[in-house]
């Protein structure tokens, strides 16, 4: 049988190693360029409608949250969820849902994460689909910082001003108490978000249902719009729901057995939500 001369095998031997080489620094590159590709952020997978209206995805959960502009004219200064943040997205950030998936944006978990309940904050009165209760506005400001760093967007809580103009639909349709979570119709607990007829700019619940976290306008935190507790007319110091007003009261955590007392949660304010804002 022929045998090659042993320099011809050497060579064909070299040959072969310097081709395997060449495939494994393809497949190297190829690999990297496969992991280290950032991931399109949660935003620019969405569409966004014809209306500027668009869908948020939720870090670590099926969940998105709908934001609709607020217009100033024909532009859009910002955007207001159209409805009260829901647990599913509040657990996501709470619980750490996001950490399982490795392709997140590496310092997207670079925010403090409220402590996990001792109790129930829901205080049983739903869950899936059912807007977050019981948060301080550290932790509502907290679930924004989250959600900027994992979209590189900026969300925040809204501001008074905001929160009016989506209210009143920027003067064109003020909501109607009769379509709000009140004390008459809400058999004292929250309903569902967006189980009520939506206002002109496609808002639910800005009125009743959890009052909403907002910033006031020298940078502190008040609740705006009333709750399930607040009657639908005027209450007794004779304060319509648009105009219904609270700074933070000591009052709402009285109960909390913690010592210090959580900045998270509020172990007496099962009447408190928010929804948020993003920037342009």
């Amino acid at each position: 049988m022929f045998s090659p001369p042993r320099f011809v095998a050497f060579a064909l031997s070299a040959r072969a190693l310097a081709l395997s080489a060449c495939a494994l620094a393809l497949f190297a590159c190829a690999s990297r360029s496969a992991t280290s590709t950032p991931r399109a952020a949660p935003e620019e997978r969405s569409r966004v409608s014809s209306d500027g209206s668009f869908e948020q995805k939720c870090p670590g959960v099926s969940v998105s949250i709908r934001m609709l502009p607020l217009r100033d004219g024909d532009r859009s200064r910002a955007w207001l969820s159209a409805t009260e943040i829901p647990w599913e997205a509040y657990d996501a950030f709470v619980f750490g849902f996001d950490r399982a998936d490795p392709n997140l944006p590496k310092g997207a978990d670079a925010v403090a994460r409220p402590s996990q309940p001792y109790i129930t904050m829901d205080r049983a009165f739903g869950h899936a689909g059912y807007p977050v209760i019981s948060v301080s506005y550290r932790g509502a400001q907290a679930f924004c910082e989250w959600l900027s760093a994992h979209t590189g967007k900026r969300y925040r809580l809204p501001t008074e001003a905001e929160w009016i103009s989506a209210a009143v639909a920027g003067g064109n349709e003020p909501l109607v108490e009769d379509d709000a979570w009140t004390r008459e119709n809400a058999a004292g607990k929250t309903h569902p978000i967006g189980s009520k007829p939506a206002n002109a700019w496609g808002f639910h619940d800005l009125l009743g249902n959890a009052a909403e976290w907002c910033t006031a306008p020298d940078g502190s935190g008040v609740l705006r719009g009333g709750s399930y507790l607040n009657p639908m007319g005027l209450d007794p110091a004779g304060t319509a729901l648009l105009e219904w007003r609270a700074p933070p009261d000591p009052a709402w955590n009285k109960s909390d057995p913690q010592i210090p007392k959580s900045k998270w949660w509020l172990a007496d304010g099962g009447f408190i939500g928010f929804r948020i804002a993003r920037e342009e």
